[in-house]
Protein backbone atom coordinates (compact mmCIF):
# COMPACT_ATOMS: atom_id res chain seq x y z
CA UNK A 1 0.00 0.00 0.00
CA UNK A 2 2.98 2.09 0.41
CA UNK A 3 2.72 3.98 -3.00
CA UNK A 4 -0.85 4.77 -2.64
CA UNK A 5 -0.90 5.49 1.18
CA UNK A 6 -2.22 8.97 0.76
CA UNK A 7 -4.64 8.44 -1.86
CA UNK A 8 -8.65 8.55 -1.69
CA UNK A 9 -10.50 7.80 -4.35
CA UNK A 10 -13.40 8.39 -2.59
CA UNK A 11 -14.45 9.94 0.91
CA UNK A 12 -15.60 6.70 2.67
CA UNK A 13 -15.26 3.00 1.32
CA UNK A 14 -18.09 1.60 3.80
CA UNK A 15 -20.79 4.69 2.60
CA UNK A 16 -22.38 5.79 -0.38
CA UNK A 17 -21.25 9.37 -1.45
CA UNK A 18 -21.32 10.68 -5.01
CA UNK A 19 -18.35 12.57 -6.07
CA UNK A 20 -18.94 16.72 -6.11
CA UNK A 21 -18.03 18.17 -10.00
CA UNK A 22 -18.77 20.64 -12.07
CA UNK A 23 -21.23 20.54 -14.32
CA UNK A 24 -20.19 20.69 -18.12
CA UNK A 25 -22.22 21.52 -20.58
CA UNK A 26 -22.86 19.38 -24.16
CA UNK A 27 -25.48 21.14 -26.06
CA UNK A 28 -28.05 21.89 -23.54
CA UNK A 29 -27.71 18.24 -21.89
CA UNK A 30 -26.17 19.01 -18.70
CA UNK A 31 -22.69 16.21 -17.08
CA UNK A 32 -22.20 16.02 -13.47
CA UNK A 33 -22.73 19.12 -11.35
CA UNK A 34 -25.61 17.48 -9.85
CA UNK A 35 -27.46 16.56 -13.26
CA UNK A 36 -28.58 12.81 -13.51
CA UNK A 37 -26.15 10.34 -14.62
CA UNK A 38 -26.00 10.34 -18.47
CA UNK A 39 -26.75 7.70 -20.92
CA UNK A 40 -24.89 7.85 -24.04
CA UNK A 41 -24.05 5.41 -26.89
CA UNK A 42 -21.96 4.94 -30.54
CA UNK A 43 -23.96 4.74 -33.78
CA UNK A 44 -22.28 1.76 -35.93
CA UNK A 45 -23.47 3.44 -39.58
CA UNK A 46 -20.67 4.53 -42.08
CA UNK A 47 -20.02 8.31 -41.37
CA UNK A 48 -20.49 9.35 -45.01
CA UNK A 49 -24.00 7.79 -45.34
CA UNK A 50 -26.04 10.81 -43.83
CA UNK A 51 -29.24 8.78 -44.14
CA UNK A 52 -28.37 5.70 -42.32
CA UNK A 53 -26.39 8.05 -39.65
CA UNK A 54 -29.57 9.77 -38.90
CA UNK A 55 -31.92 7.39 -38.95
CA UNK A 56 -29.53 5.58 -35.96
CA UNK A 57 -29.35 9.10 -34.24
CA UNK A 58 -32.75 9.39 -34.24
CA UNK A 59 -33.90 5.65 -33.10
CA UNK A 60 -31.13 5.87 -30.05
CA UNK A 61 -32.72 9.12 -28.86
CA UNK A 62 -36.26 7.51 -29.02
CA UNK A 63 -34.77 4.82 -27.03
CA UNK A 64 -33.52 6.90 -24.09
CA UNK A 65 -29.85 8.13 -25.17
CA UNK A 66 -29.00 11.48 -23.91
CA UNK A 67 -26.03 11.70 -25.82
CA UNK A 68 -25.15 10.05 -29.28
CA UNK A 69 -21.11 9.35 -30.45
CA UNK A 70 -20.16 9.08 -34.08
CA UNK A 71 -17.14 8.49 -35.39
CA UNK A 72 -14.84 10.65 -37.77
CA UNK A 73 -11.42 9.11 -38.64
CA UNK A 74 -10.55 11.60 -41.29
CA UNK A 75 -11.32 15.93 -42.27
CA UNK A 76 -13.74 13.92 -44.56
CA UNK A 77 -15.45 11.63 -42.87
CA UNK A 78 -15.88 14.92 -39.99
CA UNK A 79 -17.04 17.25 -42.70
CA UNK A 80 -20.36 15.00 -43.21
CA UNK A 81 -21.08 15.95 -39.48
CA UNK A 82 -22.48 19.08 -40.94
CA UNK A 83 -25.01 17.20 -42.96
CA UNK A 84 -26.03 15.05 -40.14
CA UNK A 85 -26.25 17.45 -37.74
CA UNK A 86 -28.69 19.68 -39.51
CA UNK A 87 -30.67 16.62 -40.73
CA UNK A 88 -30.83 15.41 -36.87
CA UNK A 89 -32.13 18.88 -35.61
CA UNK A 90 -34.77 19.24 -38.64
CA UNK A 91 -36.12 16.22 -37.82
CA UNK A 92 -36.80 17.72 -34.05
CA UNK A 93 -33.99 15.98 -32.12
CA UNK A 94 -31.69 17.61 -30.13
CA UNK A 95 -29.07 14.95 -28.72
CA UNK A 96 -25.77 16.26 -28.50
CA UNK A 97 -23.75 14.50 -30.66
CA UNK A 98 -20.12 13.91 -30.34
CA UNK A 99 -17.06 13.17 -33.00
CA UNK A 100 -15.26 10.28 -32.05
CA UNK A 101 -11.65 11.50 -33.06
CA UNK A 102 -8.58 9.22 -32.72
CA UNK A 103 -5.37 9.88 -34.82
CA UNK A 104 -5.92 13.04 -36.80
CA UNK A 105 -6.23 16.98 -35.40
CA UNK A 106 -7.15 18.14 -38.47
CA UNK A 107 -10.46 15.85 -38.14
CA UNK A 108 -11.33 16.87 -34.40
CA UNK A 109 -11.07 20.39 -35.93
CA UNK A 110 -13.36 20.16 -38.77
CA UNK A 111 -15.63 18.37 -36.18
CA UNK A 112 -15.52 20.48 -33.26
CA UNK A 113 -17.28 23.20 -36.30
CA UNK A 114 -20.96 20.74 -36.61
CA UNK A 115 -21.26 18.51 -33.52
CA UNK A 116 -21.42 19.82 -29.42
CA UNK A 117 -18.75 17.54 -28.30
CA UNK A 118 -15.60 16.30 -29.64
CA UNK A 119 -13.68 12.92 -27.56
CA UNK A 120 -9.61 13.18 -28.24
CA UNK A 121 -7.98 10.02 -27.19
CA UNK A 122 -4.94 11.17 -25.25
CA UNK A 123 -2.77 8.03 -26.83
CA UNK A 124 -3.07 8.03 -30.35
CA UNK A 125 -4.10 12.25 -30.94
CA UNK A 126 -0.48 13.48 -32.87
CA UNK A 127 1.57 10.68 -30.38
CA UNK A 128 3.50 7.73 -31.84
CA UNK A 129 1.70 3.90 -31.46
CA UNK A 130 3.81 1.72 -33.11
CA UNK A 131 4.55 -0.57 -29.93
CA UNK A 132 8.31 0.54 -30.19
CA UNK A 133 10.38 -0.17 -26.72
CA UNK A 134 12.89 2.88 -26.71
CA UNK A 135 14.11 4.79 -24.06
CA UNK A 136 12.99 8.32 -23.81
CA UNK A 137 15.82 10.68 -22.64
CA UNK A 138 13.95 13.85 -20.96
CA UNK A 139 14.86 16.23 -23.91
CA UNK A 140 13.30 13.91 -26.28
CA UNK A 141 10.40 13.53 -24.27
CA UNK A 142 9.57 17.39 -23.80
CA UNK A 143 10.27 17.20 -27.79
CA UNK A 144 6.84 15.11 -28.06
CA UNK A 145 4.50 16.69 -25.54
CA UNK A 146 5.66 20.35 -27.33
CA UNK A 147 4.79 18.49 -30.34
CA UNK A 148 1.27 17.46 -29.23
CA UNK A 149 0.80 21.19 -27.42
CA UNK A 150 1.06 22.61 -30.84
CA UNK A 151 -1.65 20.21 -32.39
CA UNK A 152 -3.54 20.41 -29.38
CA UNK A 153 -3.96 24.00 -28.65
CA UNK A 154 -5.93 25.50 -31.70
CA UNK A 155 -8.63 22.59 -30.97
CA UNK A 156 -8.98 24.04 -27.08
CA UNK A 157 -9.21 27.21 -28.57
CA UNK A 158 -11.72 26.11 -31.19
CA UNK A 159 -14.25 24.29 -28.55
CA UNK A 160 -13.72 27.55 -26.08
CA UNK A 161 -14.93 29.78 -28.73
CA UNK A 162 -17.89 27.50 -29.99
CA UNK A 163 -19.18 26.33 -26.47
CA UNK A 164 -17.76 22.60 -27.43
CA UNK A 165 -17.20 19.99 -24.78
CA UNK A 166 -14.00 17.47 -24.98
CA UNK A 167 -13.97 14.23 -23.63
CA UNK A 168 -10.04 12.99 -22.85
CA UNK A 169 -10.30 9.48 -22.87
CA UNK A 170 -7.28 7.24 -22.47
CA UNK A 171 -7.89 3.71 -23.51
CA UNK A 172 -6.11 1.12 -21.88
CA UNK A 173 -5.75 -0.21 -25.25
CA UNK A 174 -3.81 2.35 -27.32
CA UNK A 175 -1.61 4.11 -24.83
CA UNK A 176 1.44 5.87 -26.73
CA UNK A 177 4.83 4.25 -27.21
CA UNK A 178 6.36 7.23 -25.57
CA UNK A 179 3.92 6.95 -22.30
CA UNK A 180 4.30 3.22 -22.62
CA UNK A 181 8.16 3.55 -21.87
CA UNK A 182 8.22 5.98 -19.32
CA UNK A 183 5.25 4.44 -17.22
CA UNK A 184 4.71 0.92 -18.58
CA UNK A 185 1.00 -0.21 -19.43
CA UNK A 186 -0.46 0.32 -16.21
CA UNK A 187 -3.72 2.23 -14.91
CA UNK A 188 -0.83 5.25 -14.10
CA UNK A 189 0.00 5.55 -17.49
CA UNK A 190 -3.31 6.37 -18.67
CA UNK A 191 -4.30 8.57 -15.75
CA UNK A 192 -0.73 10.52 -16.91
CA UNK A 193 -1.39 10.48 -20.65
CA UNK A 194 -4.80 12.23 -19.90
CA UNK A 195 -3.50 14.69 -17.22
CA UNK A 196 -1.09 15.86 -20.06
CA UNK A 197 -4.24 17.00 -22.27
CA UNK A 198 -6.07 18.53 -19.42
CA UNK A 199 -3.34 20.93 -18.18
CA UNK A 200 -3.11 22.27 -21.73
CA UNK A 201 -6.75 23.07 -21.60
CA UNK A 202 -6.45 24.52 -18.57
CA UNK A 203 -3.71 26.99 -19.79
CA UNK A 204 -6.36 28.06 -21.80
CA UNK A 205 -8.79 28.65 -19.10
CA UNK A 206 -10.84 25.83 -20.98
CA UNK A 207 -12.59 23.47 -18.85
CA UNK A 208 -16.33 22.10 -20.29
CA UNK A 209 -14.49 18.60 -20.99
CA UNK A 210 -14.85 15.03 -19.08
CA UNK A 211 -12.58 12.21 -18.27
CA UNK A 212 -12.44 8.48 -19.07
CA UNK A 213 -10.37 5.83 -18.19
CA UNK A 214 -11.04 2.61 -20.48
CA UNK A 215 -10.33 -0.84 -20.30
CA UNK A 216 -11.28 -4.09 -21.45
CA UNK A 217 -10.84 -5.66 -18.38
CA UNK A 218 -12.66 -4.63 -15.30
CA UNK A 219 -9.98 -4.75 -12.94
CA UNK A 220 -7.45 -2.39 -14.61
CA UNK A 221 -10.74 0.02 -15.90
CA UNK A 222 -11.75 0.16 -11.95
CA UNK A 223 -7.98 0.56 -10.84
CA UNK A 224 -7.51 3.31 -14.11
CA UNK A 225 -10.70 5.14 -12.73
CA UNK A 226 -10.27 5.19 -8.66
CA UNK A 227 -5.98 6.48 -9.43
CA UNK A 228 -7.91 8.99 -11.75
CA UNK A 229 -9.92 10.26 -9.45
CA UNK A 230 -7.63 10.47 -6.57
CA UNK A 231 -4.62 12.01 -8.80
CA UNK A 232 -7.94 14.98 -9.60
CA UNK A 233 -8.28 15.46 -5.46
CA UNK A 234 -4.64 15.88 -5.73
CA UNK A 235 -4.36 18.43 -7.98
CA UNK A 236 -6.74 20.17 -6.29
CA UNK A 237 -10.38 21.26 -5.71
CA UNK A 238 -10.66 22.72 -9.38
CA UNK A 239 -9.63 19.28 -10.82
CA UNK A 240 -13.31 18.44 -9.84
CA UNK A 241 -14.32 17.40 -13.59
CA UNK A 242 -16.89 14.89 -14.82
CA UNK A 243 -16.51 11.14 -15.12
CA UNK A 244 -17.44 9.04 -18.44
CA UNK A 245 -17.66 5.75 -17.14
CA UNK A 246 -17.25 2.33 -19.54
CA UNK A 247 -15.32 -1.03 -20.28
CA UNK A 248 -14.23 -1.06 -23.78
CA UNK A 249 -14.85 -4.19 -25.76
CA UNK A 250 -16.83 -5.70 -22.93
CA UNK A 251 -18.44 -8.22 -25.66
CA UNK A 252 -21.90 -9.67 -26.50
CA UNK A 253 -25.10 -11.36 -24.69
CA UNK A 254 -24.19 -12.35 -21.07
CA UNK A 255 -20.95 -12.05 -20.47
CA UNK A 256 -20.93 -8.41 -22.14
CA UNK A 257 -23.44 -7.11 -19.55
CA UNK A 258 -21.87 -8.59 -16.84
CA UNK A 259 -18.47 -7.55 -17.15
CA UNK A 260 -19.76 -3.75 -17.96
CA UNK A 261 -21.42 -3.85 -15.17
CA UNK A 262 -18.49 -4.87 -13.02
CA UNK A 263 -16.52 -2.44 -13.86
CA UNK A 264 -19.08 0.60 -14.46
CA UNK A 265 -21.66 -0.62 -11.34
CA UNK A 266 -18.45 -0.89 -9.14
CA UNK A 267 -17.49 2.65 -9.36
CA UNK A 268 -21.26 3.86 -9.12
CA UNK A 269 -21.26 2.09 -6.37
CA UNK A 270 -18.49 4.31 -4.66
CA UNK A 271 -19.76 7.64 -6.42
CA UNK A 272 -17.73 8.20 -9.62
CA UNK A 273 -19.41 8.21 -13.07
CA UNK A 274 -21.56 11.16 -14.59
CA UNK A 275 -22.25 9.68 -17.95
CA UNK A 276 -22.15 5.98 -18.99
CA UNK A 277 -21.78 3.94 -21.98
CA UNK A 278 -22.27 0.55 -22.29
CA UNK A 279 -20.00 -0.91 -25.25
CA UNK A 280 -21.69 -4.00 -26.34
CA UNK A 281 -20.96 -6.29 -29.26
CA UNK A 282 -24.46 -5.93 -30.54
CA UNK A 283 -26.71 -3.48 -32.12
CA UNK A 284 -26.14 0.05 -30.24
CA UNK A 285 -30.02 0.12 -29.40
CA UNK A 286 -29.58 -2.74 -27.11
CA UNK A 287 -26.77 -0.87 -25.11
CA UNK A 288 -29.53 2.01 -24.36
CA UNK A 289 -31.63 -0.61 -21.50
CA UNK A 290 -28.45 -2.07 -19.90
CA UNK A 291 -26.59 1.77 -19.26
CA UNK A 292 -30.21 3.09 -17.91
CA UNK A 293 -30.90 -0.02 -15.77
CA UNK A 294 -26.86 0.49 -14.41
CA UNK A 295 -27.77 3.93 -14.03
CA UNK A 296 -30.70 3.69 -11.93
CA UNK A 297 -30.26 2.52 -8.68
CA UNK A 298 -27.81 5.94 -8.49
CA UNK A 299 -30.22 8.39 -10.18
CA UNK A 300 -31.86 9.47 -6.65
CA UNK A 301 -29.43 7.36 -3.90
CA UNK A 302 -29.03 10.19 -0.91
CA UNK A 303 -25.45 10.50 0.34
CA UNK A 304 -25.15 8.56 3.45
CA UNK A 305 -23.69 9.13 6.88
CA UNK A 306 -19.77 8.20 7.30
CA UNK A 307 -19.67 4.39 8.23
CA UNK A 308 -17.39 2.76 11.06
CA UNK A 309 -13.20 4.76 10.64
CA UNK A 310 -11.62 1.40 9.78
CA UNK A 311 -8.94 0.81 7.47
CA UNK A 312 -8.84 -0.53 4.86
CA UNK A 313 -7.85 -4.19 4.31
CA UNK A 314 -6.42 -3.93 0.90
CA UNK A 315 -5.06 -1.19 -1.77
CA UNK A 316 -7.68 0.00 -3.60
CA UNK A 317 -4.71 0.78 -6.50
CA UNK A 318 -3.55 -2.24 -7.47
CA UNK A 319 -5.49 -5.86 -6.90
CA UNK A 320 -4.03 -8.17 -4.57
CA UNK A 321 -6.21 -11.23 -3.51
CA UNK A 322 -7.26 -11.37 0.27
CA UNK A 323 -4.32 -14.12 1.98
CA UNK A 324 -6.59 -16.42 3.47
CA UNK A 325 -6.03 -19.61 4.94
CA UNK A 326 -6.98 -22.88 2.52
CA UNK A 327 -9.48 -25.32 3.93
CA UNK A 328 -11.63 -28.16 2.64
CA UNK A 329 -15.24 -28.35 2.10
CA UNK A 330 -17.17 -30.84 0.59
CA UNK A 331 -14.01 -32.15 -0.94
CA UNK A 332 -13.07 -28.71 -2.50
CA UNK A 333 -9.89 -26.64 -1.40
CA UNK A 334 -11.24 -22.95 -0.73
CA UNK A 335 -9.16 -20.01 0.70
CA UNK A 336 -5.46 -19.40 0.19
CA UNK A 337 -4.71 -19.86 -3.82
CA UNK A 338 -7.25 -22.03 -4.49
CA UNK A 339 -10.27 -21.11 -6.93
CA UNK A 340 -13.00 -19.19 -5.26
CA UNK A 341 -15.41 -21.41 -4.97
CA UNK A 342 -19.32 -21.71 -6.74
CA UNK A 343 -22.08 -22.56 -3.63
CA UNK A 344 -25.66 -23.60 -3.51
CA UNK A 345 -28.88 -23.86 -1.38
CA UNK A 346 -29.61 -27.34 -0.51
CA UNK A 347 -32.90 -27.03 -2.62
CA UNK A 348 -31.21 -26.23 -5.43
CA UNK A 349 -28.80 -28.82 -5.34
CA UNK A 350 -31.59 -31.35 -4.59
CA UNK A 351 -32.85 -29.65 -7.86
CA UNK A 352 -30.17 -30.30 -10.35
CA UNK A 353 -28.54 -33.70 -8.56
CA UNK A 354 -29.49 -35.73 -11.50
CA UNK A 355 -27.83 -34.24 -14.06
CA UNK A 356 -24.62 -33.03 -12.29
CA UNK A 357 -22.08 -35.56 -13.68
CA UNK A 358 -23.45 -33.88 -17.28
CA UNK A 359 -23.20 -30.27 -16.09
CA UNK A 360 -19.34 -29.66 -17.22
CA UNK A 361 -17.74 -26.67 -15.46
CA UNK A 362 -21.21 -25.43 -14.47
CA UNK A 363 -21.71 -27.66 -11.70
CA UNK A 364 -22.44 -26.25 -8.22
CA UNK A 365 -19.40 -27.30 -5.77
CA UNK A 366 -20.35 -26.44 -2.44
CA UNK A 367 -24.26 -27.11 -0.47
CA UNK A 368 -24.47 -23.89 1.38
CA UNK A 369 -26.68 -26.00 4.82
CA UNK A 370 -23.39 -28.43 4.63
CA UNK A 371 -20.67 -25.97 4.64
CA UNK A 372 -20.44 -24.40 8.04
CA UNK A 373 -19.98 -21.27 7.09
CA UNK A 374 -20.46 -18.66 9.87
CA UNK A 375 -22.89 -16.12 9.02
CA UNK A 376 -22.53 -13.03 11.49
CA UNK A 377 -23.20 -9.42 10.93
CA UNK A 378 -20.16 -7.47 10.16
CA UNK A 379 -20.86 -4.67 13.33
CA UNK A 380 -21.29 -7.38 16.04
CA UNK A 381 -18.38 -6.68 17.85
CA UNK A 382 -18.29 -9.97 19.77
CA UNK A 383 -19.25 -12.41 16.62
CA UNK A 384 -16.26 -10.87 14.73
CA UNK A 385 -13.67 -11.23 18.69
CA UNK A 386 -14.66 -14.49 18.91
CA UNK A 387 -13.62 -15.42 15.20
CA UNK A 388 -10.37 -13.17 15.44
CA UNK A 389 -9.18 -14.83 19.23
CA UNK A 390 -10.56 -18.89 18.07
CA UNK A 391 -7.46 -21.09 16.86
CA UNK A 392 -10.28 -22.30 14.44
CA UNK A 393 -10.30 -21.65 10.85
CA UNK A 394 -14.15 -20.39 9.24
CA UNK A 395 -15.73 -19.77 6.17
CA UNK A 396 -17.49 -16.24 6.86
CA UNK A 397 -20.22 -14.42 5.81
CA UNK A 398 -22.60 -11.28 6.01
CA UNK A 399 -26.36 -12.79 7.84
CA UNK A 400 -29.39 -12.59 5.45
CA UNK A 401 -31.75 -10.03 5.68
CA UNK A 402 -29.50 -6.40 7.67
CA UNK A 403 -30.08 -3.26 6.26
CA UNK A 404 -26.59 -3.11 4.70
CA UNK A 405 -25.73 -2.54 0.90
CA UNK A 406 -24.35 -5.70 -0.10
CA UNK A 407 -20.72 -4.40 -1.28
CA UNK A 408 -20.35 -2.06 2.06
CA UNK A 409 -21.01 -4.92 4.31
CA UNK A 410 -18.42 -7.61 2.77
CA UNK A 411 -16.00 -4.79 2.86
CA UNK A 412 -16.40 -4.61 6.17
CA UNK A 413 -16.30 -7.76 7.14
CA UNK A 414 -13.24 -8.14 5.21
CA UNK A 415 -11.38 -5.14 7.49
CA UNK A 416 -12.33 -6.34 10.67
CA UNK A 417 -11.90 -9.96 10.29
CA UNK A 418 -9.09 -11.54 10.47
CA UNK A 419 -7.41 -12.55 7.04
CA UNK A 420 -7.26 -16.05 7.50
CA UNK A 421 -11.05 -16.74 7.51
CA UNK A 422 -11.88 -16.99 4.01
CA UNK A 423 -14.99 -15.13 3.34
CA UNK A 424 -18.60 -16.10 0.72
CA UNK A 425 -19.70 -13.65 -0.84
CA UNK A 426 -23.39 -12.68 -1.51
CA UNK A 427 -24.94 -11.02 -4.50
CA UNK A 428 -27.80 -9.76 -2.44
CA UNK A 429 -28.98 -10.02 1.36
CA UNK A 430 -32.56 -10.65 0.83
CA UNK A 431 -33.05 -14.48 -0.98
CA UNK A 432 -35.46 -13.98 -3.66
CA UNK A 433 -38.59 -16.35 -3.40
CA UNK A 434 -38.87 -15.85 -7.46
CA UNK A 435 -37.99 -15.27 -10.35
CA UNK A 436 -37.89 -11.24 -11.25
CA UNK A 437 -36.57 -9.59 -14.35
CA UNK A 438 -33.29 -11.79 -15.08
CA UNK A 439 -31.02 -8.61 -16.73
CA UNK A 440 -31.54 -6.60 -13.51
CA UNK A 441 -31.11 -9.61 -11.47
CA UNK A 442 -27.93 -10.16 -13.43
CA UNK A 443 -26.62 -6.68 -13.34
CA UNK A 444 -26.95 -6.41 -10.00
CA UNK A 445 -25.04 -9.74 -8.91
CA UNK A 446 -22.37 -8.79 -11.25
CA UNK A 447 -21.83 -5.14 -9.56
CA UNK A 448 -21.58 -6.52 -6.25
CA UNK A 449 -19.86 -9.46 -6.35
CA UNK A 450 -17.75 -8.84 -9.03
CA UNK A 451 -16.84 -5.72 -7.18
CA UNK A 452 -15.76 -7.31 -4.33
CA UNK A 453 -13.61 -9.70 -6.24
CA UNK A 454 -11.71 -7.13 -8.13
CA UNK A 455 -11.25 -5.81 -4.23
CA UNK A 456 -9.39 -8.94 -3.86
CA UNK A 457 -12.47 -10.19 -1.20
CA UNK A 458 -13.59 -13.38 -1.77
CA UNK A 459 -12.95 -16.98 -2.06
CA UNK A 460 -16.42 -18.18 -2.68
CA UNK A 461 -19.58 -17.11 -3.94
CA UNK A 462 -23.15 -17.72 -3.49
CA UNK A 463 -25.94 -16.05 -6.02
CA UNK A 464 -29.34 -15.86 -4.00
CA UNK A 465 -31.25 -13.49 -6.49
CA UNK A 466 -32.26 -15.96 -8.84
CA UNK A 467 -34.40 -18.84 -7.73
CA UNK A 468 -33.89 -21.04 -10.75
CA UNK A 469 -30.87 -23.40 -10.17
CA UNK A 470 -29.72 -23.29 -13.81
CA UNK A 471 -29.39 -19.92 -14.05
CA UNK A 472 -27.99 -19.34 -10.85
CA UNK A 473 -24.89 -21.71 -11.23
CA UNK A 474 -24.39 -19.95 -14.77
CA UNK A 475 -24.73 -16.52 -13.31
CA UNK A 476 -22.00 -17.52 -10.36
CA UNK A 477 -19.62 -18.98 -13.22
CA UNK A 478 -20.06 -15.91 -15.83
CA UNK A 479 -19.45 -13.33 -12.70
CA UNK A 480 -15.89 -15.34 -11.75
CA UNK A 481 -14.56 -15.43 -15.28
CA UNK A 482 -15.93 -11.61 -16.08
CA UNK A 483 -13.51 -10.64 -13.16
CA UNK A 484 -10.92 -12.29 -14.03
CA UNK A 485 -10.77 -14.69 -11.32
CA UNK A 486 -11.74 -18.56 -12.14
CA UNK A 487 -11.16 -18.64 -15.88
CA UNK A 488 -13.06 -22.18 -17.14
CA UNK A 489 -13.89 -20.76 -21.19
CA UNK A 490 -12.83 -19.08 -23.93
CA UNK A 491 -12.35 -15.44 -22.97
CA UNK A 492 -13.39 -13.12 -25.10
CA UNK A 493 -12.36 -9.52 -25.93
CA UNK A 494 -14.90 -7.90 -28.58
CA UNK A 495 -15.12 -4.16 -29.44
CA UNK A 496 -18.43 -2.68 -30.25
CA UNK A 497 -19.72 -2.07 -33.99
CA UNK A 498 -18.84 1.42 -34.98
CA UNK A 499 -18.70 3.24 -38.15
CA UNK A 500 -14.86 2.46 -38.26
CA UNK A 501 -15.55 -1.33 -38.62
CA UNK A 502 -14.42 -2.91 -41.42
CA UNK A 503 -15.99 -6.33 -41.20
CA UNK A 504 -20.10 -7.69 -39.58
CA UNK A 505 -18.87 -7.69 -35.56
CA UNK A 506 -21.87 -9.67 -34.62
CA UNK A 507 -21.61 -12.15 -36.87
CA UNK A 508 -17.79 -13.00 -37.04
CA UNK A 509 -17.82 -12.76 -33.28
CA UNK A 510 -20.88 -15.67 -33.29
CA UNK A 511 -18.87 -17.59 -35.53
CA UNK A 512 -15.73 -17.23 -33.96
CA UNK A 513 -17.32 -18.36 -30.57
CA UNK A 514 -18.99 -21.67 -32.16
CA UNK A 515 -15.57 -22.34 -33.41
CA UNK A 516 -13.60 -22.01 -30.39
CA UNK A 517 -16.04 -21.60 -27.40
CA UNK A 518 -14.30 -25.18 -26.07
CA UNK A 519 -10.80 -23.72 -25.30
CA UNK A 520 -10.63 -23.15 -21.79
CA UNK A 521 -8.30 -20.24 -20.63
CA UNK A 522 -7.71 -19.10 -24.20
CA UNK A 523 -8.13 -15.24 -24.77
CA UNK A 524 -9.25 -14.46 -28.32
CA UNK A 525 -9.42 -10.84 -29.53
CA UNK A 526 -12.53 -9.85 -31.94
CA UNK A 527 -11.64 -6.06 -33.24
CA UNK A 528 -13.60 -4.24 -35.94
CA UNK A 529 -10.53 -2.01 -36.75
CA UNK A 530 -6.62 -0.95 -35.92
CA UNK A 531 -7.77 1.91 -33.55
CA UNK A 532 -7.99 -0.11 -30.08
CA UNK A 533 -7.34 -3.46 -32.19
CA UNK A 534 -3.93 -4.29 -31.18
CA UNK A 535 -3.62 -2.35 -27.88
CA UNK A 536 -6.79 -3.47 -26.53
CA UNK A 537 -5.65 -7.09 -27.39
CA UNK A 538 -2.18 -6.72 -24.58
CA UNK A 539 -3.99 -9.87 -22.67
CA UNK A 540 -5.16 -11.96 -25.47
CA UNK A 541 -3.40 -14.57 -26.58
CA UNK A 542 -4.67 -14.25 -30.30
CA UNK A 543 -6.39 -11.60 -32.47
CA UNK A 544 -8.78 -11.17 -35.67
CA UNK A 545 -8.53 -7.70 -36.28
CA UNK A 546 -10.26 -5.98 -39.40
CA UNK A 547 -6.94 -4.58 -41.48
CA UNK A 548 -8.85 -3.22 -44.95
CA UNK A 549 -12.43 -3.77 -46.10
CA UNK A 550 -12.80 -7.66 -46.28
CA UNK A 551 -9.38 -8.30 -45.33
CA UNK A 552 -8.72 -9.59 -41.76
CA UNK A 553 -4.98 -9.73 -40.12
CA UNK A 554 -4.66 -11.90 -37.22
CA UNK A 555 -2.31 -11.36 -34.15
CA UNK A 556 -0.19 -13.70 -31.16
CA UNK A 557 -0.11 -11.20 -27.93
CA UNK A 558 0.37 -7.76 -29.59
CA UNK A 559 2.33 -9.00 -33.21
CA UNK A 560 0.77 -9.25 -36.10
CA UNK A 561 1.31 -12.36 -37.91
CA UNK A 562 -0.73 -12.76 -40.67
CA UNK A 563 -1.51 -9.87 -43.23
CA UNK A 564 -4.79 -9.05 -45.59
CA UNK A 565 -6.67 -12.62 -45.16
CA UNK A 566 -9.96 -12.95 -46.96
CA UNK A 567 -12.74 -12.55 -44.46
CA UNK A 568 -14.69 -16.17 -45.49
CA UNK A 569 -10.88 -17.73 -44.71
CA UNK A 570 -9.85 -16.10 -41.36
CA UNK A 571 -11.92 -18.23 -39.53
CA UNK A 572 -9.96 -21.13 -40.68
CA UNK A 573 -6.49 -19.95 -40.51
CA UNK A 574 -7.26 -18.08 -36.96
CA UNK A 575 -7.79 -21.83 -35.83
CA UNK A 576 -4.91 -23.11 -37.70
CA UNK A 577 -2.82 -20.21 -35.76
CA UNK A 578 -4.15 -21.55 -32.35
CA UNK A 579 -2.84 -25.06 -33.22
CA UNK A 580 0.59 -23.78 -34.27
CA UNK A 581 0.65 -22.55 -30.96
CA UNK A 582 0.13 -25.66 -29.69
CA UNK A 583 -3.01 -24.08 -27.30
CA UNK A 584 -6.13 -26.14 -29.67
CA UNK A 585 -7.78 -29.29 -28.64
CA UNK A 586 -10.37 -30.87 -30.37
CA UNK A 587 -14.19 -29.96 -28.66
CA UNK A 588 -15.24 -33.38 -26.60
CA UNK A 589 -18.11 -35.06 -28.31
CA UNK A 590 -20.58 -36.57 -25.82
CA UNK A 591 -23.96 -35.01 -24.33
CA UNK A 592 -23.81 -31.29 -22.81
CA UNK A 593 -26.53 -29.99 -20.60
CA UNK A 594 -27.25 -26.47 -20.77
CA UNK A 595 -27.13 -24.75 -17.91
Amino acid sequence: MSDHALLRYCPDLLAYNRRKTREVMVGHVGIGGGNPIRVQSMITSDTRDTPACVAEVLQLAEAGCEIVRITAQTKIYAANLENIAREVRAAGCQVPLVADIHFKPDAAIEAARWVEKVRVNPGNYVDKKKFAVREYSDDEYAEEVAKIREEFIPLVELCKSLGRAMRIGTNHGSLSDRIMNYYGDTPLGMVESALEFARIAREFDYHNFVFSMKASNPKVMIEAYRLLVARLDQEGPDWNYPIHLGVTEAGDGEDGRIKSAIGIGSLLADGIGDTVRVSLTEDAIHEIPVARALALPFQTKADQPPGPDLAPSYDPFSYERRKSSPMEIMGHALGGVNAVRVFTTQEKWNAVAHKIEKMGDFKPEIILEKSGAVEIDPRDEAALSALNHGSEVHLVTVKDGLDLDVIPAFRMLAFRLDARHPILLKDTLVPAKESGDFVDTLLTAARHIGSLLCDGIGDAVLIQGEPAPGQSLRLSYNILQAAGTRIFKTDYVACPSCGRTLFNLQSTTQKIRASTGHLKGVRIAVMGCIVNGPGEMADADFGYVGGAPGKINLYVGKQPVKFNIPEEEAVERLIDLIREHGRWIDAPAGETVEV
